[in-house]
Formats: C-alpha cells, sequence, structure tokens
C-alpha cells in the first residue's frame, strides 16, 4: 500500500513523556465449532455489494477533506473501553481495537452506536488477556473505518482511515497529559488497530524523550513496509525476543496463499516469527507453540498446546502456518481470499506473545529505562 496515502497526520505538538500502548479482528465475525472439536472459521455476510459513498463523502475521498480535530470528549471515561484496568502496573497499554463495524451504510463507525460499542468491547476482550496480567490498559472508543471500505480500492481509503486516526490521536493526547504519568508504554494494536499504532508512532515518537519510554508495539495484522521503515526512523522492526523500542509485526497465511490486502504481492514487509524470534525463514516447529487459545470474549473456550508451527516467507514478510485446514481456519470475508488466516493472528500464538510482553518489559525495566509509577 501506498505509505504516502496512508500517511497525512500532521504533528501539532509534542511532549517529554513516558507512553506506549498499544482487528480486522473481526469480532463481528462468530467463531462456530467444528465436529472435531477444533476453533473454525469465523463467518458473515459476504459483502460483495459494497455501499456507494455520499456525493459529499465522495468529495471528501477525493480532496481528502476531513475535519482537523476529534469531536469526542476524552476526558468523559464513557468514551474509553478501557480507562486503566488490568492486574498490574509494570506498563502501560494503550490498546487500539481492530475492525467491528460491519453494517455496509458506514464508512465509519458511530462511537454511540451500543450495538458497535458492544461489539468493539467484545474484540478487545479477545486480546485483554495477553497484555493485561502486569500492566494497566487504555481503549479509547474512536470512529474507526467500517468494513465495507476495504472492499474499494485502496486509493479511496485515507479519508475514512484520517478520520479514524483523529479520534486516536486525541485519546492518546488526553490518555499522555492527564493518565500517563511517566511511565513506560506499550503501543498494541490488530489489523486496523495495528495501522492506527504505526500512526501514533510517525505522529509522537520522533520525539527522542517519548520514544524511550517506548516497550514496544505489538502491531499485529498488518504488513510494516520498507518504505515506512526507511521515512520513519522510530519504526524499527523487532529483531529477537526481547529488543525494546520495537515494532512486532506478522500476519498468518496458508502457505500456498500469494497475496492479501494487507500484504499484497510484490511488496516487501517485515515480520517477527512469534515462536522462534527469528526475522528469517527458519521453521519454528509446533512443539515451540506454548498455546493457541480461540476465545468468546475474554472466555478462552478451547486452548491447544503444539498446536502449529509456522514460518516466515521472507520474500513478503508473511507468516506462513502450514498443516491447518484452509477452510477451517480462513477468513469468511469477502476482502480475504481462501487460506488468509487474519483473524487467528493472535489466537494460533496467544501464549507464546503473553509471555513476549512479559519479557520485554522486564528487558526495558533491567536496562535501567523508566520505571512505572
Amino acid at each position: 500500500m501506498d505509505c504516502e496515502k496512508k500517511r497525512t497526520v500532521k504533528k501539532t505538538w509534542k511532549i517529554a513523556v513516558l507512553i506506549l500502548a498499544a482487528a480486522v479482528f473481526l469480532s463481528a465475525c462468530v467463531v462456530k465449532q467444528a465436529s472435531d472439536g477444533a476453533a473454525p472459521a469465523q463467518n458473515e455476510k459476504d459483502g460483495e455489494a459494497a455501499a456507494q459513498l455520499s456525493p459529499v463523502q465522495e468529495n471528501d475521498a477525493q480532496e481528502g477533506d476531513a475535519q482537523e480535530a476529534s469531536d469526542i470528549d476524552y476526558s468523559d471515561p464513557d468514551n474509553w473501553a478501557y480507562l486503566g484496568v488490568g492486574n498490574g502496573d509494570k506498563a502501560d497499554v494503550f490498546l487500539i481495537c481492530p475492525t467491528v463495524d460491519v453494517n455496509e451504510e458506514d464508512f465509519n463507525m458511530s462511537v454511540d452506536d451500543e450495538e458497535l460499542r458492544g461489539k468493539f468491547l467484545n474484540a478487545l476482550e479477545m486480546e485483554r488477556g495477553i497484555y493485561e496480567e502486569e500492566n494497566l490498559l487504555y481503549a479509547p472508543y474512536y470512529g474507526q473505518m467500517a468494513m465495507q471500505v476495504y472492499s474499494r480500492d485502496p486509493s479511496e481509503w485515507e479519508p475514512y482511515l484520517k478520520k479514524a486516526y483523529q479520534d486516536v490521536s486525541a485519546s492518546f493526547r488526553w490518555y499522555l497529559e492527564e493518565k500517563n504519568n511517566d511511565r513506560p508504554i506499550i503501543l498494541a494494536g490488530f489489523s486496523q488497530g495495528a495501522d492506527m499504532c504505526y500512526r501514533l508512532l510517525e505522529e509522537y515518537f520522533d520525539d527522542e524523550e517519548l520514544y524511550d519510554s517506548l516497550v514496544a508495539v505489538y502491531a499485529i495484522g498488518w504488513h510494516c513496509t520498507d518504505e515506512m521503515v526507511r521515512q520513519y526512523p522510530q519504526i524499527v522492526p523487532a529483531s529477537r525476543e526481547t529488543d525494546t523500542g520495537v515494532v512486532i509485526s506478522f500476519d498468518c497465511e496458508a502457505p500456498e496463499l500469494s497475496e492479501t490486502f494487507i500484504c499484497p504481492a510484490g511488496e516487501k514487509g517485515y515480520a517477527i516469527n512469534p515462536l522462534n524470534w527469528k526475522t528469517d525463514s527458519t521453521p519454528a516447529d509446533k512443539s515451540e507453540n506454548l498455546g493457541a487459545c480461540f476465545m468468546k470474549g475474554n472466555e478462552i473456550t478451547q486452548e491447544t498446546a503444539q498446536f502449529c508451527g509456522c514460518y516466515i516467507d521472507e520474500e513478503r514478510g508473511v507468516l506462513k502456518v502450514p498443516g491447518l485446514d484452509v477452510e477451517t481456519y480462513s477468513t469468511q470475508l469477502a476482502v480475504f481470499p481462501t487460506g488468509a488466516y487474519h483473524i487467528y493472528d493472535y489466537q494460533f500464538f496467544y501464549r507464546n506473545l503473553q509471555q513476549n510482553v512479559k519479557d520485554r518489559v522486564e528487558a526495558f525495566l533491567s536496562d535501567g529505562k523508566k520505571e512505572a509509577k
């Protein structure tokens, strides 16, 4: 995807403070149980006929004329899904929800829609166990881009992603000013949430003092491209298990798949293997998998150790997962081809990611960097 088109956010201020925290986790998809007891693919309406943009929205798409500031009051606790919740205080996790709005009439989610708020919270609940054991979670409601826009040409996405990011940026700024208190930060997001994490890195983290407070960025399910890394020195791909100030990125596919809209053919990306923490094509055996966890809300409905292995396709920078039934685990949405395991990116490697969050926080603190207060 053209990074120039995706990144147009104007930096409006800098702040010397600690920070960091990080679908389409298509929580609107419904996980059905397969007859063999494995967690099956999540299904959704095919969505092949995307709604047409209104004339005003078409004009915005052509001119990039989006509002300059969020109209959400983040001093109101009702505008936060999580506001300092968790089981510890070693670091703050700024967690950004994946795409849950699959309404065909929407282009950006209304944060006042109670049904969508429920789906939004459900998606976050599926991820929170990875991050919350020793940390505090902050997760804003925001006007995310609706799923149907992804069915359009990527050149049309930016006005709606920009609108979503205005909310994310406003919430992050409020969090820094009112809640961070010079604490270590993790940025975390899945799918569209990961896209938003990259935008936060671009806008805020060229500030050296703020960057020094960054434990890591778990930007899972979105491509970290060569162009992004060249343009923004603060976007540093992870290279090992416990490096800090880095981006952990991967997206899962069947070995035979050659392209998705997240990881297009011919576009080189950076990835790290969540089982062996290598960045080359060294295979990780399923014996290294501490546990895949399949979720319903924050409840683990099935946990399987040694569920799958994986390896990195170095040509595209995607994570290949062999040995699975593609019909069972493919993301059943029209925007994804058969063999895209996108919605299982963190579920396949849940326990390894959970352990890695602990390991990176400990590495950050043991390096003598900023401590929680």
